[in-house]
């Protein structure tokens, strides 16, 4: 970013450019992705838009940083402690294939079609070790005990088949399809639930 964003009229701005970034990216993939359209949909000059993202790669960063904040967001809401692993794996599903429906294109666009910074890739990101560690958590909560290196395995297992799930379903357009939510809930609880009920 160019510009950090202080005051709220500014956030408010920066926020109005990354949703109307999100939805031309989704509407029309990265070959028809401009600043031009993008700044058109927001309603504010290019030159505006130029003052937070100096090119259209700074922005599509910022737009797949906003979800991976929406990502963490919902995830820090829903706890396992409390709930049998049926009922946290379904919280976690539907909440994340709601947060990949607001713009279901956007999603292929972000995983095929758009470049992404080194950043992004970083196994040692802050969202990786966030998320990771969320997984980790309620791994240990259902082994009850305090994580652990297998527990930190179990995780990346489950993150990876919670994600290439609901990625692969928003490339192919089948968020909205009941049976796959279900049969990932299934996959994830039964993967959970070896630990309660050895």
């Amino acid at each position: 970013m160019r510009k950090e964003p202080r005051q709220a009229r500014s956030r408010a701005t920066v926020e109005t450019i990354i949703q109307a970034g999100a939805r031309v990216l989704s509407r029309e993939g990265w070959a028809g992705f401009t600043t031009n359209k993008v700044a058109d949909l927001a309603g504010v000059s290019v030159g505006s838009l130029y003052q937070y993202y100096p090119d259209k790669l700074s922005l599509v960063d910022a737009i797949r940083q906003n979800h991976l904040d929406d990502c963490l967001s919902i995830m820090r809401k829903i706890k396992a402690k409390g709930l049998a692993p049926m009922q946290f794996v379904a919280n976690i599903v539907q909440a994340m294939i709601e947060a990949h429906s607001t713009y279901p294109g956007l999603h292929r666009v972000l995983l095929d079609e758009a470049p992404s910074s080194d950043d992004y890739r970083n196994p040692n990101s802050g969202f990786e070790i966030e998320y990771l560690a969320y997984y980790a958590d309620a791994v240990s909560i259902y082994r009850n005990r305090q994580p652990n290196k297998a527990d930190h395995i179990t995780a990346l297992i489950i993150s990876d088949a919670v994600d290439g799930v609901i990625h692969n379903a928003a490339r192919r357009g089948l968020l909205d399809d009941p049976a796959i939510q279900s049969e990932l809930i299934r996959l994830v609880s039964k993967y959970l639930d070896e630990g309660v009920n050895p």
